[in-house]
């Protein structure tokens, strides 16, 4: 590829250099790709600040909902999403499986625990839809439990929304063959072998029982009050992009607020 001024000049910079030398073979297309990925994500780091310094002001409350398959990215995204703004004023929420008193209560009570105080983000690494998928796909609950949430969580959502929470729902999509990739440098990292569950050591043999209860979910469940963004993430710095992209777009903060 020809290179021109202004990219020599993008080459010349730290980040452009980190870019270049951080893996092999060098790759001056993909240096300049994540350049420019480095600069959007800076941009919209700031307006996040701005988002959240209008929530702070204003005693809004927001939940972002992280779903998607194994490996799809949610925990990248969420990363880039927290990394800038102020962590006294948001949570990551990523619930172990119920304890035994847990089992017992209301599904979504453990949950209700979690919901944003004034002036609070919280991002949920998976969320109540947990039922709407993995639970039934893995036979941790039962069809008839599975019916009760599907009818009631869109009750339980506008409810949510009624009291003046914001809900933004995303679900992060990758290919098959892209999460088989993903698992295999998983396993071959051992900074990221412990990220590697049984859950996902079964996830491409139940590919398509997930399909099937994932497209249920957004039939039953993508209301217009309530909708889910689906996100394509097969690579990653597109998808974070686009995801904080959304994000901004759905909550009315004020553009114009000085940080």
């Amino acid at each position: 590829m020809k290179i021109g001024i202004k990219d020599l000049k993008k080459l010349n910079s730290k980040k452009g250099l980190l870019a270049l030398l951080s893996k092999e073979p060098l790759n001056i297309e993909r240096a300049l790709r994540y350049v420019d990925y480095q600069k959007k994500l800076e941009k919209l780091q700031v307006e996040l600040i701005r988002l959240q310094t209008w929530a702070i002001q204003k005693e809004e409350r927001i939940i972002v909902i992280f779903e998607g398959r194994d490996a799809a990215g949610k925990g990248g995204a969420i990363r880039r999403l927290t990394e800038r703004i102020n962590p006294r004023h948001m949570r990551i929420v990523a619930l172990s499986k119920p304890t035994k008193d847990e089992r017992s209560q209301w599904y979504f009570q453990r949950y209700i625990e979690q919901l944003p105080k004034a002036g609070e983000i919280v991002f949920f690494d998976r969320s109540w839809y947990n039922r709407a998928v993995i639970e039934p796909v893995n036979g941790f609950c039962t069809q008839d439990e599975y019916e009760v949430f599907m009818n009631q969580v869109n009750d339980f959502e506008r409810m949510i929304l009624q009291s003046g929470i914001h809900v933004v729902k995303i679900y992060m999509s990758i290919s098959k063959k892209e999460q088989s990739k993903r698992f295999a440098d998983i396993k071959s990292d051992p900074l990221k072998q412990w990220k590697m569950t049984k859950l996902d050591e079964k996830a491409q043999d139940l590919w398509n029982d997930y399909t099937e209860y994932k497209n249920a979910m957004f039939k039953r469940t993508n209301t217009k009050i309530s909708p889910w963004k689906i996100i394509r993430a097969n690579r990653k710095t597109d998808a974070r992009v686009n995801v904080i992209t959304h994000i901004l777009e759905s909550i009315p903060y004020d553009k114009k607020l000085k940080v």
